[in-house]
């Protein structure tokens, strides 16, 4: 299983380097499931790996001059401040076990559920590629937007790349590139700052699988960018979505008990 798990790294790195986006969201399930971490440690595990990860890819965007820092400013503050504070004051408000009409459910339950939902959207727009119409946006709602990828980010541990990416291409008219570059830079210190903010987990961390994960999907992400020139994206993307949905019902199904 461990072999398993670090190719999986790999697939999260490759996803991240070709799209910018849809791999991370897998890191949680990988950890969970494969490895036997505990859901809401598996959360901040994500928020190191992402973030390292990303952060490589965001350096090689800065150096090609594909990150527009403009538009990472405008979506990004709202978006960091939102990651830390939900790390940090909303996360250790859940509760260990909840109560729903007389039946009890675990806290870990619930975050896999949640997480399981979250990939079913994430995968759906992918596939359909939402497009929004061309258009000025009021700051408002782009702030908005900003402090809901945060929040996201901050409670299940994934990047929220399959969120950024739209906003930017559809809310900033960027080009995918560019997108994908300023993307990656958002992730590497949205995840930063969440890890920050549960700074009180970094004790429970078992290092060594946690750096190997993270330098398989760093060679990951190269692999991506490699390939990034050679394979149509939009058909990459939808291949994604229907494994990501595949995982969210497979998560959804393991949490239920049904298999």
């Amino acid at each position: 299983m461990f072999i398993t798990g670090l190719l999986l790294a790999v697939f999260v790195g490759v996803t991240l380097g070709l799209v910018g986006s849809g791999g991370s969201i897998l890191t949680v399930p990988i950890f969970v499931y494969v490895f036997g971490i505990e859901p809401v440690l598996a959360t901040a595990y994500s928020l190191f790996a992402i973030g390292v990860t990303s952060m490589v890819g965001g350096v090689k965007g800065i150096i090609n001059k594909d990150v527009d820092f403009d538009k990472l400013l405008k979506f990004g503050i709202p978006s960091m401040i939102s990651v830390f504070l939900t790390r940090k004051f909303i996360v250790p408000l859940i509760p260990d076990e909840i109560i729903v009409f007389n039946i009890v459910i675990a806290q870990e339950t619930v975050l896999m559920v949640l997480f399981a939902i979250i990939m079913l959207f994430a995968a759906y727009a992918m596939f359909k590629e939402i497009i929004i119409p061309k258009t000025e946006f009021p700051l408002t709602a782009i702030l908005l937007k900003g402090v809901f990828v945060g929040s996201v980010t901050g409670i299940v541990g994934a990047g929220g790349g399959f969120l950024i990416i739209p906003a930017l291409t559809n809310f900033f008219n960027l080009s995918m590139k560019r997108a994908v570059a300023t993307s990656l830079v958002l992730i590497s210190i949205n995840s930063i700052l969440g890890l920050l903010g549960d700074w009180r987990r970094i004790d429970l961390f078992d290092w060594n699988l946690l750096i190997t994960y993270t330098g398989m999907t760093v060679v990951g992400i190269f692999i991506g960018f490699y390939l990034s020139g050679k394979i149509d994206g939009k058909s990459l993307k939808r291949l994604f979505s229907v494994g990501i949905m595949a995982v969210a019902i497979f998560v959804l199904l393991k949490e239920f008990g049904i298999i």
